[in-house]
C-alpha cells in the first residue's frame, strides 16, 4: 500500500487474524517494525503506527511497546497476546466428515495488491481490496464462538487452497469446493486473466498440484484465484451441518459481509481437495 496509514492498518488486521481464528480474545499488542530512517520521512513511521494503533483501538486492545530496526524498506506488524479457555480452543485440525464450509471473505487481494504495483488498478476497486483487508475477522469469530465449531484457520499467505489443504491434511480428511460458491473480488479473474499474479500465488499452487481432484473444465486463472496468495484474508470455517444454518445466522446478526458456503468436509486420503 501506498498509503502508509492504509499500511499499517491492514498490518494490523492481519496480525490479530491468528487470535480469531482459534476462537480467543486478543488482550495487547506490541509494534514490531523495520525502518528507512534515512530514506523516508519520519512523519511516514508515525502515519503506520496510528493505523496499527487505530486498528487496535477497534479491536480493543492497546499497544504498549514494541521494537524498532533500521532496515531497507518499511515493515510492520504486530505481536498480539491473547486469551483462550484451553478446553475451547479452534485449532485448523478438527475437521470431521460430514462438515459444511464456510468463508468470510473474497479471495483475490494478493492479485488485485499486485496489479496495483504496477499502476493498474482504478481507486474505486483498490477501495474495495482495502476495505476487505482492513476488515477484523472479529465478528465472524465471536459468531463462530458462540455457535462451537469443530475447525477454523484464517486465509492468508498460503492462499485459499494451501489454507484448506492445510486443516484436511491436520484432520485426516478431504474436502469437496464448489467453486462456483468460492467468494472472488470480481477485478481479480481480469487481472488474472492478463497474468497479473503474485509469484507466491504460482508457487502456492505448484505445491498443491498433486492434491487437487479437478471434477469439472476449470482454467488455470480459476486455480490460480484459488490459489492466491491473500493478506488479511476471512476465515475458513468448518461446522457440524445441524449448525450450519444457525452459523449463516449469527455471522449475518454480526454484520460479516461475506457469508460463503462452498462446499463440504468428506471421508477420503488427508488433504485431498475436490473442485467441483
Amino acid at each position: 500500500m501506498d498509503d502508509p496509514y492504509t499500511f499499517g492498518l491492514i498490518a494490523a488486521a492481519n496480525s490479530l487474524s491468528d487470535i480469531y481464528a482459534m476462537g480467543g480474545q486478543p488482550l495487547f499488542a506490541l509494534n514490531v517494525v523495520g525502518f528507512p530512517e534515512k530514506r523516508l520521512p519520519m512523519e511516514v513511521l508515525g502515519d503506520i503506527l496510528r493505523g496499527g494503533a487505530d486498528k487496535a483501538a477497534e479491536a480493543g486492545i492497546s499497544i504498549v511497546g514494541g521494537h524498532t530496526v533500521s532496515d531497507q524498506e518499511p515493515k510492520y506488524g504486530l505481536v498480539v497476546t491473547g486469551i483462550i479457555h484451553p478446553d475451547r480452543t479452534v485449532t485448523n485440525a478438527g475437521a470431521r466428515p460430514g462438515d459444511v464450509l464456510y468463508l468470510t471473505k473474497p479471495l483475490g487481494l494478493g492479485i488485485i495488491t499486485t496489479a496495483h504495483k504496477r499502476d493498474l488498478v482504478p481507486p474505486p476497486i483498490l477501495a474495495e481490496a482495502v476495505e476487505v483487508m482492513g476488515t477484523l475477522n472479529k465478528a465472524a469469530a465471536d459468531a463462530m464462538v458462540k455457535v462451537g465449531v469443530h475447525a477454523c484457520t484464517d486465509i492468508t499467505g498460503f492462499g485459499f487452497l494451501g489454507h484448506l489443504f492445510e486443516m484436511m491434511a491436520g484432520s485426516g480428511t478431504g474436502a469437496e469446493i464448489e467453486v462456483s460458491q468460492v467468494p472472488v473480488l470480481e477485478a481479480a479473474w481480469a487481472f488474472a486473466s492478463q497474468g497479473v499474479v503474485p509469484g507466491g500465488t504460482r508457487k502456492n499452487l505448484a505445491y498443491l498440484q498433486d492434491n487437487l481432484q479437478l471434477d469439472g473444465d476449470f482454467s488455470e486463472d480459476t486455480l490460480l484465484v484459488l490459489a492466491d496468495a491473500q493478506t488479511s484474508g476471512g476465515l475458513l470455517i468448518a461446522v457440524a451441518p445441524e449448525k450450519a444454518e444457525q452459523l449463516e445466522q449469527e455471522l449475518a446478526a454480526a454484520g460479516v459481509a461475506t457469508i460463503a458456503r462452498i462446499g463440504e468436509v468428506i471421508e477420503a486420503e488427508a488433504g485431498t481437495i475436490i473442485l467441483r
